[in-house]
C-alpha cells in the first residue's frame, strides 16, 4: 500500500472483538512486484458501521474486491460468520480441511478467499456496490431491482420451467420480488421514478439505486465502495440516512 488505512466503526465497539461478523487475518494482494495490501487485519462488528479510511491509492478498492471475490488474494484469511460469535473452533474446522464454508449450531461460517464471486454473494450473503456506478441504464428502476433477485426467481421457476408454465410457485416468488423492489424503492425515495430508465435518473439517485440494489439481495454485510463520491452535502445527508436505517432496521452489517 502507499499509504496506511485507518479502520473506524460506528456501532457497539465491543462486537469488533466478540461478535464480528467480517474477520480480514493477514490480508495480502500482490501485482507481480506491486504490493497494494501488506499484511492487512480487521473486524467488521455484527450490526456496525465500519470504514476503512485512507488516501487514493492505500488499497481501500482492492481490499473490497479481495472480499467480494473479484480477486483472490496472495496471502491471509477472509472468514465471514452468519451467527453469533467468533465461532474460533468452527472457522478452524473449516480451515484445516479444503472446505469453503459449513454449518455450525450458530450459523454458517465462510472462508471468502476460497469461494467464488458469485457463491460469496449468493451464499455467503455479501453484496456490494463499486466506485463508478453500474447500472443497467437500459432497463427501468424497478428492473434494475429484479435483475438483483434473479437466482430466487430462477429457482422458484425450477430454471426458467415454472415460469413459462405460470406455476403459482414462481408467480408467488414474482410478487415477492416485485414487493422487495417496491419496498426499496420507497426507502430510498424512487418509487415516483420506478418505470423510468435507471440511466435517466441524476447521479444521487443513481448512487441509491445502487444501494437498494444491493439489499434486494438480502445480505448480511454490504460493501459500499466510496458511496458518497461525487454526492453534494444534502445526499451525503441523505446516504448517511440511509445507511443508518440499514443498519436500524435490518441489522445489516456495513464495510465502507
Amino acid at each position: 500500500m502507499a499509504e496506511a488505512m485507518e479502520i473506524k466503526a460506528a456501532g457497539a465497539a465491543a462486537n469488533w472483538d466478540a461478535d464480528p461478523v467480517l474477520t480480514v487475518e493477514h490480508l495480502t494482494m500482490r501485482f507481480g512486484g506491486l504490493v497494494a495490501i501488506n499484511d492487512l487485519s480487521f473486524n467488521v462488528g455484527r450490526g456496525d458501521i465500519t470504514a476503512l479510511i485512507g488516501p487514493n491509492g492505500a488499497g481501500k478498492t482492492t481490499v473490497f474486491n479481495c472480499v467480494t471475490g473479484f480477486y483472490k488474494p496472495t496471502e491471509g484469511r477472509i472468514v465471514m460468520r452468519h451467527g453469533p460469535g467468533r465461532q474460533a473452533e468452527a472457522v478452524e474446522a473449516v480451515t484445516d480441511t479444503n472446505r469453503q464454508w459449513d454449518k455450525t449450531a450458530n450459523g454458517a461460517v465462510f472462508l471468502l478467499e476460497r469461494m467464488p464471486d458469485f457463491e460469496i454473494s449468493a451464499r455467503a450473503k455479501v453484496a456490494r456496490t463499486f466506485q463508478n456506478i453500474r447500472l443497467f441504464s437500459g432497463m427501468t428502476v424497478l428492473e434494475n431491482l429484479l435483475v438483483a433477485q434473479h437466482n430466487m426467481l430462477m429457482k422458484a421457476s425450477n430454471f426458467t420451467v415454472g415460469g413459462l408454465l405460470g406455476l403459482s410457485g414462481y408467480r408467488s416468488a414474482e410478487q415477492e420480488a416485485i414487493d422487495n423492489a417496491v419496498y426499496w424503492l420507497e426507502r430510498t425515495h424512487l418509487i415516483d421514478r420506478a418505470d423510468d430508465p435507471a440511466g435517466d435518473l441524476p447521479y444521487g439517485a443513481q448512487r441509491r439505486l445502487e444501494i437498494a440494489r444491493a439489499m434486494c439481495s438480502k445480505p448480511h454485510l454490504l460493501c459500499l465502495d466510496e458511496p458518497a463520491a461525487g454526492l453534494n452535502p444534502r445526499e451525503s445527508a441523505e446516504l448517511n440516512e440511509l445507511l443508518q436505517y440499514i443498519r436500524g432496521e435490518h441489522g445489516t452489517s456495513v464495510l465502507l
